[in-house]
Parts: structure tokens; C-alpha cells; sequence
């Protein structure tokens, strides 16, 4: 929970810190969270695991703040209404106080920070690169932007014309991520903020993705099988903006439980709390390639995942990201590793969020 201090006001924000090896001072990599449907704060905490894996590995540290209003952090999350450019420029403000907090860590390197945004936290990292943050060197802008509902609001152009107020003040170059047609939005409108935001003489660069398997840009960002998508370009972005590309060390793996016999694993009846249609979700994991791991939890929501450079982590973040609640590990690989010997508690009926 760390403190910061945004005008007269003061609010914690639920943060989480990867922290390489060694004393530093290392590059900072901000990652700023997209937002969920329905009331932010039941928001699980997010960690991005496969995204901070690799900065980790390159020497970064990496933080990621909950904004107000979201999971555990103090304070509200007030409606854009069909202000866009105000909203996301009142984002901005919390992140700029949480960059002149982390900034003093002896172990970051206040000149060299990145910050980088998923949809919301996009838009509000594009707001703040117009503010000409110190030791700012970049963005990666991935899918940024926001809906309104509000009654009358033509979102759209509302979106475009923050773009093109924020280009009219940002010298910090960015690289921007939009999938193609993604079915979630007009798929001319990433260009349109795009030729806004350059012609009003911001810096950016737009790659346009096809459809990513698992769904839109914020799908592909937090895949294992997204790296390849978004990791090659921004490679060479971090390579231009003068910040460090170069894997330094391998992160540790989750480690595996040992084998518990405490079923076979093709027996979909033996998992506790599931219903039959996530019993269905374990059949159906049980035909996914190797590596791959699914979790349980006991409000009866599952997660799983397969392939990556921790299939373990990733089950597990999300299985927590349905549940909003703590999950364990049920079968690795070829195993059952399920440890926990209360059974009893009864079958989910209506889980907290679907997996």
C-alpha cells in the first residue's frame, strides 16, 4: 500500500513491485491497469505476469499500481461521462504522483522510466506523456482509450479529440498496439486517433495486429503466446528510446507440487466446488499440450493455462482474476497436485465472476 499525495489529497495505492537482482538504480517499466466490468472495486490485484516477466529478465523494475477506486486502493473512480480528455487526464495526475514517489527508490533510475498502458490506463499513460513527465523516455500504448455510456455522448469523437489535445503538448515518443477489426470497436477508429494525435505533433508509431486467438490487445498483452506479437517491436522501440533490451538473468518458475494420488487425473468428479460446466472446462484442459496447469478455488471458479514461461503463475493469476479470492493448484502437467483436505464445502452455484 503506498502512499501518494495528488494535490491537497493523499490516497494508498495497492501496488505490486518486481524487483531484479542486485542494488541498482534500474530502469522503471509503470504498468497502468485497463478496467473491468462492473464495479472497480472488486477488481482483482493485477500483476501481469507474462509482461513483467519479460522486463524483469532485462534488468527493470517493474510496478504496477492500482489506480483509486480499484481493488484495494484507497479513494474513487469517478465516470468519464463523455469528458474523455478531463478523465483521462485526472488519471494521469495519480500516476504522476505515484512516478515522483517511485522515482525516489534508491534502486530506480528516475531517468529512465517507461510507462505502459492497457485501454483506460492507455489513455491516461498518452495524458501523461503530455505533460512531459522528467526521465520519461517512452510509452507503449497498448489499446488505449475508453467508452462512454453516458446518454447523448458520441464516444468516438471524444476520443480522437483527447488524442489531438494530448498531441498538441507530448514530446515523449510512444509505440502504440491495436488489433485489426478486434469485434470491440470500429476498427478505423485506432487509426483516426492515430493521424489525430501525430498531425497535432505528437510522436507515435501505430502497429495494427490481426485478431489475436485469445481475443483483443489486451488479450495479446497478457498471453504467453502474445510476447511474439508485441515484444519484437517493442524491442526495438526500447532500442531507439536509448532503454536496456538485452535478458539478463531467467526468472525463477513457479515450482511444481509434488504428485498427492489424491485422484486420477482424467476424473473430471473428483475436483471439489466445481459445478459441471467448469467440470466440462477440466475435460476439456485435460486435451491441451504439455506444459500446462490448472487451479482451483473454493468460490468454484477454475483457471488455467498452457505453454509459456510459467503456466503455473499463470493459472493461478487467472483462476484469482475469476475468483477474486486466493486459488491453488490442482493437476500439473500429467499430475494431480491438489493438497487440500477440506472437501466439503459445496458446489458453486453462482461464482463470484465466470473464468
Amino acid at each position: 500500500m503506498l502512499p501518494i499525495v495528488t494535490g491537497s489529497s493523499s490516497v494508498e495505492l495497492e501496488t505490486t513491485f518486481f524487483v531484479p537482482p542486485g542494488v541498482g538504480p534500474f530502469p522503471l517499466v509503470v504498468i497502468n491497469h485497463g478496467r473491468a466490468t462492473g464495479d472497480p472495486r472488486f477488481d482483482p490485484r493485477v500483476r501481469h505476469l507474462v509482461a513483467s516477466r519479460e522486463f524483469l529478465q532485462r534488468g527493470y523494475l517493474v510496478a504496477i499500481p492500482m489506480r483509486p477506486g480499484f481493488s484495494k486502493s484507497g479513494g474513487s473512480h469517478a465516470a468519464p461521462n463523455c469528458n474523455i480528455e478531463g478523465h483521462a487526464r485526472l488519471q494521469a495526475e495519480t500516476i504522476i504522483a505515484f512516478l515522483r514517489e517511485v522515482r525516489l527508490r534508491p534502486d530506480v533510475d528516475p531517468d529512465r522510466i517507461l510507462l505502459v498502458g492497457e485501454a483506460e490506463g492507455g489513455i491516461a499513460a498518452m495524458a501523461v506523456a503530455a505533460t512531459g513527465f522528467p526521465g520519461l523516455r517512452g510509452i507503449l500504448n497498448l489499446a488505449g482509450g475508453l467508452r462512454s455510456s453516458a446518454a447523448g455522448c458520441l464516444w468516438q469523437e471524444a476520443l480522437v479529440a483527447a488524442f489531438a489535445a494530448f498531441g498538441r503538448s507530448s514530446t515523449v515518443p510512444s509505440l502504440w498496439f491495436y488489433a485489426n477489426d478486434d469485434g470491440t470497436s470500429d476498427s478505423q477508429l485506432p487509426g483516426d486517433m492515430w493521424r489525430a494525435f501525430s498531425d497535432a505533433g505528437g510522436r507515435a508509431e501505430l502497429i495494427r495486429h490481426a485478431p489475436f486467438a485469445a481475443g483483443d490487445t489486451r488479450a495479446m498483452f497478457a498471453s504467453p503466446q502474445g510476447v511474439a506479437v508485441w515484444w519484437p517491436d517493442s524491442e526495438r522501440f526500447l532500442h531507439e528510446i536509448g532503454l536496456p533490451t538485452a535478458v539478463l538473468f531467467s526468472p525463477g518458475s513457479t515450482p511444481k507440487p509434488k504428485r498427492t494420488g489424491y485422484a486420477d487425473l482424467s476424473d473430471s468428479d473428483a475436483l471439489p466446488y466445481l459445478d459441471d460446466r467448469r467440470r466440462e472446462f477440466y475435460r476439456r484442459f485435460l486435451a491441451l499440450p504439455l506444459p500446462r496447469a490448472f487451479a482451483i478455488a473454493t468460490t468454484g471458479n477454475v483457471g488455467w493455462a498452457q505453454g509459456g514461461t510459467d503456466p503455473l503463475a499463470a493459472a493461478l493469476d487467472n483462476c484469482e482474476r475469476a475468483a477474486r479470492h486466493s486459488c491453488s493448484l490442482y493437476a500439473v502437467d500429467d499430475e494431480v497436485v491438489w493438497q487440500l483436505a477440506d472437501t466439503s464445502r459445496p458446489v458453486a452455484t453462482d461464482p463470484l465472476r465466470e473464468p
